[in-house]
């Protein structure tokens, strides 16, 4: 069920992205886009609260303040979203079928994740954390 919430999840945060992109293109219609071959590789981050709990009990810290451990889980999943970006993106653009390129970006590495998009996968993180609360 988390891996569906996060799939649907991560396509509606993809739609409204590129329809705000669509604004700096003086394109009033905001279309938005992504591809189903997103919904998967979104919902592996149904898998990052679980990492997340793993880590907290690894490093053994029991009075953690909310905030300290809000931002340590977000670098977490900014960092674990950064490396599925890149090795989803690498498999698929092996077969020729990526649905992205930034290449055109100052901040990409290999065209296949941007580095500018850090604080949006720091927030990405943290509300797929939420939405996948039991």
């Amino acid at each position: 069920m988390h891996f569906l919430k996060c799939g649907v999840t991560g396509w509606c945060m993809e739609v409204v992205f590129t329809s705000v992109e669509s604004i700096l293109a003086h394109d009033w219609r905001l279309m938005g886009r992504t591809s189903l071959l997103m919904f998967p590789i979104y919902g592996c981050a149904a898998l990052l609260a679980p990492i997340g709990r793993w880590v907290d009990r690894w490093i053994g810290e029991r009075d953690v303040s909310v905030r300290d451990r809000t931002i340590r889980h977000g670098m977490l999943y900014m960092v674990l979203i950064f490396v599925g970006e890149y090795l989803s993106g690498a498999w698929l653009r092996s077969r020729g079928i990526c649905p992205w390129d930034y290449s055109g970006s100052q901040t990409s590495i290999n065209g296949l994740i941007r580095l500018d998009f850090a604080p949006l996968w720091f927030g990405a993180g943290l509300l797929f954390e939420r939405i996948t609360r039991t």
